[in-house]
């Protein structure tokens, strides 16, 4: 495994947001737990800061559009919109049931849902779609796309690249979860992005890298696009597959695992004891990879 390192130190909302996607996961015996662990502080900035919406008129024409390709990372998702009143939390004690709306990838009757995803590699064309439209219609809301760093194997996110250049939509933003653990293996090792952001900006991008677990440094990012004047714009966040439970992190058996009774202790206890930190002093590169999974 790699010996990316990570922090612990997590603040209440974090540590809030993480218990909700435990109880959800334990409530329903399944999901995917380490995927959406490494969005949260994504997804948290994104709902409190940056986007326009109207949870009680999800589809509000002029809401700012936000689409999580990589799918199966909803749980962080569903307790985000949750949160924010899309739907009553008494919904999450029914995910992944016949009786709930709430399923093991997000579908666009779920409220605050714009894309059904979790077929690796579609969110991103989904959201240019949105994004061309927008500018056709000369209409001011934006398109927000988080893909997954082991999904930018897929071919169809760089063609999808390619034509958000072509069309110079700086109303688009991309998110990558670069967590560099994918279903299983390193990332490195079942494919290898490096060099990640070169790509990016030789595919016509304003790209920037930060620490996708820093709350201030994504709130700064995300209120500064389009980083390039009529470029599509790319941030690569570094995080941390599992971030905020010790033994998930970094460890792909616990991408969609079967828990006991022990690990849910473990969790909760670790969630209850683990103590805030300044993030504003971390910066990105602890995160950073060689081509053999080791931190540099």
């Amino acid at each position: 495994m790699s010996n990316t390192p990570s922090v612990s130190g997590l603040d209440k909302k974090s540590l809030e947001l993480r218990k909700e996607i435990i109880n959800i996961m334990k409530k329903a015996g399944r999901g995917h737990p380490a995927s959406a662990l490494s969005i949260v502080e994504m997804l948290r900035v994104l709902y409190d800061n940056i986007l326009k919406y109207d949870s009680k008129n999800p589809k509000w024409a002029l809401r700012d559009r936000f689409i999580l390709s990589k799918g199966h990372g909803c749980l962080a998702l569903y307790a985000v919109l949750a949160e924010k009143g899309f739907f009553p939390k008494k919904e999450l004690e029914q995910f992944c049931t016949m009786e709930g709306i709430l399923g093991g990838h997000p579908e666009i009757t779920v409220p605050g849902v714009e894309a059904s995803t979790g077929s690796l590699g579609h969110g991103l064309s989904i959201g240019i779609g949105m994004a061309l439209n927008a500018k056709y219609e000369k209409a001011k809301h934006r398109v927000f796309v988080i893909v997954g760093d082991g999904e930018c194997n897929e071919g169809a996110i760089w063609e999808a690249a390619m034509c958000a250049s072509k069309h110079k939509l700086d109303n688009l933003v991309v998110l990558v979860d670069y967590n560099k653990c994918q279903s299983y293996g390193p990332v490195c090792y079942v494919q290898e992005l490096e060099p990640f952001a070169d790509k990016w900006k030789s595919f016509g991008f304003g790209v920037k890298e930060i620490n996708g677990h820093d709350i201030k440094e994504i709130k700064k990012t995300l209120s500064s696009v389009p980083l390039v004047k009529d470029k599509p714009s790319v941030i690569i966040c570094h995080t941390v597959k599992g971030k905020g439970i010790s033994f998930m992190e970094n460890d792909t058996k616990w991408h969609h695992p079967k828990m006991t009774p022990e690990d849910y202790d473990k969790i909760y206890k670790e969630l209850e004891h683990d103590k805030e930190l300044d993030y504003s002093e971390i910066g990105y590169t602890e995160y950073a990879h060689d081509s053999k999974g080791g931190s540099v």
